[in-house]
């Protein structure tokens, strides 16, 4: 499994094209596949990028556990897989062209940080991405409460 660490930043162009940082390129060693599908997290104003391959993982889990022929499931489906755009680094440049309406949703004028967080890459607002930083010693009190 691919593991993503690290943040990096980059400016998206008129287009809405930014160069894919290339030392996240390179922890998907050998991979053939460089084709990503990109999606607004559901809890934080960032997105989420995630491998094809692991994103077809998360899919098929989350479609087990449904019954289409219950009508919320079939509505939680539909809801589920709106709003994903699939993505590729063009082979010269290294860019992908993310859509607008993605940007435009988290806030996004000219930068971004893709930030590694190891299955996945979320990419925010340069700007937004450390206001939603947990406070003082919030982090160290939510470890003691979820690992014990």
């Amino acid at each position: 499994m691919i593991k993503f660490i690290g943040e990096h930043t980059a400016k998206i162009d008129d287009k809405g094209r930014v160069v894919f940082p290339s030392s996240l390129k390179a922890m998907l060693g050998g991979s053939a596949d460089l084709r990503f599908v990109v999606k607004k997290d559901l809890y934080f104003n960032c997105l989420e990028m995630y491998t094809y391959e692991e994103w077809i993982r998360q899919s098929e889990e989350v479609k087990s556990r449904l019954n289409f022929f219950k009508k919320e499931h079939a509505l939680f489906w539909r809801e589920y897989m709106r709003d994903r755009a699939l993505v590729e680094p063009d082979e010269k440049f290294g860019r992908i062209s993310i859509p607008k309406r993605l940007l435009s949703e988290i806030g996004v004028d000219r930068e971004v940080l893709f930030a590694g967080n190891d299955h996945k890459v979320e990419i925010w607002a340069k700007e937004n991405y450390s206001q939603d930083r947990l406070p003082g010693n919030d982090y160290s009190e939510l470890a003691e409460k979820i690992l014990g």
